[in-house]
């Protein structure tokens, strides 16, 4: 598709693949009634050697986060009790010796879900909802919470690296609709219904081998385009998640919207979206055994009102 991306093309987008009202008007799951028992039944059978990959970064202070974007942290691991507390007999008041502690972290600070009410079109978010029943309180409609139960199915890597011979893309490098079919078509896999996509670019990778995230939460990045909206839509899957920090390319397409394939994706499309997957060993294993279709399984914590949820998404083979 050539497309000029531009806040005609956000609208044109935006109005013709909406998905408002077409699971009800009260819908806050999107995308994810796509998914049926039946295909979390068949994507179960695609289990033949009991392989299981975690997808999630650690959550810790070494983590992508340095303020680019909305003034987000690393986690913030602190201790309430420890060992050293326990030895020194300072605990023996109440007859127990144990270590404990507490996490403070961004929900979208690590690996991660976007939740629907994370992005609004003008005036509205997803399904029409207003963006004032999201307030200091929470979100009040389409937090994280009401896809507690939804994220499994089938998932299908598309390693686009791999597919071009290289190490990871560079950022700025944009991937089209075509080449992900081409993807597709050379790894030996159609993308279905109720799918969970996962887009390997390397990046995570390269900023890993440097020892240094450098832009990577909020910097420019490697990623698809804008006209990806349409082939979400058309391909009807359930989620799309990548090992970058917001699935699209940066610098985007255009300067008069910032991360404008988010502007229809979340708010207009209602498509779940993963980002800051840790795909290394994934594609590893699927390049040796050809197998690029899997169970793929990763819950959101059931932070009420919120607008993501950290996670550590499994894939079995």
């Amino acid at each position: 598709m050539d497309i000029k991306v531009n806040l005609d093309a956000i609208k044109k987008a935006s109005e013709e693949l909406s998905n408002w009202g077409r699971w009800g008007k009260d819908d806050q799951i999107g995308t994810l009634n796509l998914v049926t028992p039946e295909h979390i039944i068949e994507a179960s059978k695609l289990i033949k050697k009991g392989k299981v990959f975690s997808l999630g970064i650690p959550l810790d202070r070494e983590g992508p986060q340095n303020g680019l974007f909305g003034g987000r942290f690393n986690p913030i691991h602190q201790m309430l009790a420890t060992g050293t507390d326990a030895v020194c007999g300072r605990q023996d008041w109440n007859k127990i010796r144990y270590a404990d502690d507490t996490l403070n972290l961004c929900v979208q600070g690590a690996t991660h879900w976007d939740a629907l009410g994370h992005i609004f079109y003008e005036d509205r978010a997803y399904n029409g909802h207003d963006p004032k029943q999201i307030d200091v309180t929470g979100l009040n409609v389409l937090g994280i919470e009401n896809s507690k139960d939804k994220m499994n199915g089938r998932g299908v890597l598309l390693d686009i690296a791999r597919f071009r011979g290289v190490d990871w893309l560079e950022d700025g490098e944009g991937i089209s609709n075509e080449e992900l079919d081409a993807c597709a078509k050379h790894q030996g896999v159609e993308i279905k219904k109720a799918d969970f996509v996962i887009i390997r670019t390397g990046q995570m990778e390269r900023c890993l081998n440097e020892n240094a995230w450098g832009g990577y939460a909020g910097g420019d990045a490697p990623g698809v385009k804008f006209e990806n909206c349409y082939w979400c839509h058309e391909k009807e899957i359930a989620a799309i998640c990548s090992d970058t920090w917001g699935v699209e390319v940066r610098p985007n397409e255009t300067s008069e919207a910032n991360q404008p394939w988010h502007w229809v994706v979340i708010p207009a499309m209602g498509l779940c979206m993963g980002e800051i997957f840790y795909l290394k060993e994934l594609a590893e294993d699927c390049e040796k055994d050809g197998v690029y279709e899997f169970f793929f399984c990763g819950p959101p914590l059931i932070i009420t009102g919120g607008t993501g949820s950290p996670i550590n998404p499994q894939v079995f083979k």
